[in-house]
């Protein structure tokens, strides 16, 4: 499967070409992708106007092929494991349980079952009262479930709002109450979150949730008010099948119907909920069908976990529905063997050739593949090392033996089907990137928001290179404003600026904020799109990001630094697993708040040359104390740094260590686990101070 060429040398030509010439001065000119020079998409095909054209086309066109594939938890196995510990500084053993799943084999429906289930739900939503002026929320897990609540509202002409699983009672409290939300589909094991906040969302009249419920939660939650009516979706499918096609035949969608208000993750203050409507979405899919399109064959398959409350993760299955892509639901707890009992996880039961990942999921991997060598002893690790350099240099003969023997036990981990590997979200370090794409897979880079449904531009495998995110998608056009006090200008060489989209895909604003609507440095009026990233035009036609304007911080010296870039390339040294680079305009250089990755620590402390350093079986705690381990992650950091080419004023004076995991329930991260800037530093605010204290 790995050797499926699809590739088309010269299809891109310049990659990207300017449309047309700088509208005023402080700004560049217009560029488009070489696919849609003389007219943007706006959709895949004729005929293909609404995100239910996409499952209509798909049902005709894909027919009894595999759609959506999922894995039913056959058991739950307890593990108890003794665990080290220092408590006051006395070494105590306590014993854990690790809860472990047993899965089945991969169960699936077809194109033409989407189409009918689709179809069952939305009749059973029309005849609880549900209308086109209500709004339905999905609180849920990413799953088959998830995906045909989300068509059958798109069907009949209900707006859906989308709320990450991992949402807390006050995020969830927001974005049932913002849109006036009339209902919600869930997972079982959500209902007692919902349950604390339903006396707070008053509008909520239905609830509609899948797995096993116990009766006496249901019967908590119905009490709570006369109004509210509790559903299995199985009970609302049964409901619908009985009910005539009519009423939701004059219930379509048109272009213009708003499909979804998606909130944002909210890095700061509440989610702002993005309205987008179905001709976006079908922009959008029309856009990566014509960029990729021939990438994506029969032959292939596409591992979805990612949160579908993220539009990453939301555009890319539905543009896999569009191309009759088996789409296999895993789960983040399930991916590996690790972490499930008497089966494989799902990477190795459903073998992808095609996944999605945010940078922490490529960084995880990546070091997972560096412990592994690490600890299998010197001879495996030089053979790995050496087959690394033969391929990465394409040395004849030994670069193919190195594929063939020494990575493919490195592509059997993930099912050995994996030949192209997207990452979104945010930026990936080029030593990530660089890495899996020798060691595993051809590891591409993508640029979208939230506002532009999560494409605003692509690298594609005939244009690979690092440091790139691609070219624009072809529903998408782009142009730089000047920063001057940065000394971005669209005149330099290479061109640079803040990155402004315009396009069918970009939404036209915020769901009930007039007030961002209204901003113009958000929306400009001739219709652009302010992202807040600065950009790179190279000279292949692709585009870097260089920047986020809100994270550059001006030194003690006059000079920018830019935070999220450092953090891109810090969070590629082995020894993090987490990190928040923070500087403020009174420092000479940035300090970065670090949660150790915790097995290289100890991997690394048991070095003959270490061992001196600290005592590898030391708890983590006692560990991020030491002033020594505490020296030995600055340096280790800081020579990754050096090697990205780093100025003196970008290398870290000092590292603050914590042994705790940052979490959405914690407020440290987003749902989709971005960084919360402020509240870091609000939290580690004595320990930086001291740090600036002794610069």
């Amino acid at each position: 499967m790995s050797r499926l060429r699809t590739n088309k040398p010269g299809y891109f030509g310049k990659g990207s070409v300017e449309t047309a010439p700088a509208a005023a001065e402080g700004e560049g000119p217009t560029r488009r992708c070489t696919l849609s020079v003389d007219k943007l998409v706006t959709q895949p095909f004729e005929g293909v106007d609404t995100v239910y054209d996409i499952i209509l086309y798909a049902a005709r066109t894909h027919g009894t092929r595999n759609a959506l594939g999922w894995r039913d938890i056959l058991s739950i196995v307890e593990e108890e494991k003794e665990v080290k510990k220092l408590v006051d500084g006395v070494e105590v053993t306590e014993v854990k349980k690790w809860k472990y799943f047993q899965l089945s084999d991969y169960k699936y429906i077809n194109f033409v079952e989407v189409k009918e289930a689709v179809s069952e739900i939305a009749r059973g939503l029309i005849e609880l009262g549900v209308t086109t002026h209500d709004v339905f929320n999905v609180y849920a897990q990413t799953s088959p479930n998830w995906q045909l609540m989300a068509h059958a509202c798109a069907s009949m002409s209900t707006t859906i709002a989308t709320a990450y699983d991992t949402l807390g009672e006050a995020g969830l409290t927001h974005s049932l109450n913002e849109p006036e939300c009339i209902g919600l589909f869930t997972n079982t094991e959500l209902l007692p979150t919902l349950r604390n906040v339903l006396a707070h969302t008053p509008t909520v009249k239905y609830i509609i949730y899948d797995g096993e419920a116990k009766p006496a939660l249901l019967d908590n939650i119905r009490t709570i008010r006369e109004d509210i009516k509790v559903y299995s979706v199985d009970e609302i499918r049964q409901l619908g099948k009985t009910k005539p096609m009519e009423p939701l035949e004059a219930r379509r969608p048109t272009k213009d119907t708003m499909a979804c208000i998606m909130y944002t993750s909210g890095s700061t203050g509440n989610p702002k909920g993005v309205s987008i409507t179905h001709a976006n979405l079908v922009a959008s899919v029309g856009a990566v069908y014509t960029l990729l399109g021939h990438h994506l064959t029969y032959e292939d398959s596409y591992l979805a976990y990612l949160p579908l409350a993220h539009v990453l993760e939301y555009i890319v299955e539905m543009i896999m529905l569009f191309v009759g892509m088996p789409s296999g639901y895993g789960r983040v707890k399930t991916l590996t063997d690790a972490s499930v009992r008497n089966c494989k996880g799902d990477i190795r039961a459903f073998r992808p050739s095609i996944m999605v990942g945010v940078p922490a999921v490529w960084e995880t991997i990546r070091k997972g593949i560096i412990s592994n060598v690490n600890g299998g002893g010197i001879v495996k690790k030089t053979v790995f090392n050496g087959a690394f350099v033969a391929k990465k240099a394409n040395v004849p003969g030994l670069a193919q033996l190195a594929d063939s023997v020494v990575f493919s036990s490195v592509r059997a981990a993930t099912g050995g089907r994996l030949r192209v590997a997207l990452s979104g979200g945010a930026a990936v370090s080029r030593e990530t990137q660089e890495f899996l794409s020798v060691a595993l897979v051809t590891l591409l880079q993508g640029y979208g928001m939230t506002e532009s449904c999560g494409m605003c531009a692509i690298l594609p495998p005939e244009l690979m290179r690092y440091d790139s995110v691609g070219v624009p998608v072809p529903s998408i056009e782009i142009k730089f404003l000047d920063v001057p006090d940065a000394g971005y200008f669209s005149s330099n060489h290479p061109p640079q600026g803040e990155v402004c989209i315009r396009g069918p895909s970009v939404t036209k604003g915020y769901y009930k904020r007039p007030d961002l609507n209204e901003d113009e440095t958000i929306f400009t009026k001739d219709g652009w799109l302010r992202t807040g990233d600065v950009g790179q035009w190279n000279p292949d036609g692709t585009l870097s990001l260089i920047d986020r304007l809100k994270n550059l911080i001006k030194l003690q010296t006059g000079e920018y630094i830019a935070l999220e870039r450092l953090e891109s390339t810090y969070k590629s040294c082995n020894l993090v697993n987490n990190i928040c680079v923070h500087a403020s305009s009174d420092a000479k250089q940035p300090l970065a708040i670090i949660i150790p990755h915790e097995q290289h620590l100890r991997q690394t402390l048991q070095q003959n040359g270490n061992k001196w350093i600290a005592d590898s079986e030391a708890d983590l705690d006692v560990l991020c104390k030491n002033h020594k381990v505490q020296e030995l992650i600055l340096r280790e950091c800081n020579a990754m740094g050096k090697k990205g080419g780093f100025k003196a004023m970008e290398l870290l004076q000092a590292v603050i260590l914590t042994p705790d995991e940052w979490t959405p329930e914690s407020g440290l991260v987003t749902a989709a686990q971005k960084i919360q800037r402020a509240r870091i530093a609000k939290k580690f605010d004595y320990q930086i101070k001291h740090v600036y204290k002794h610069q």
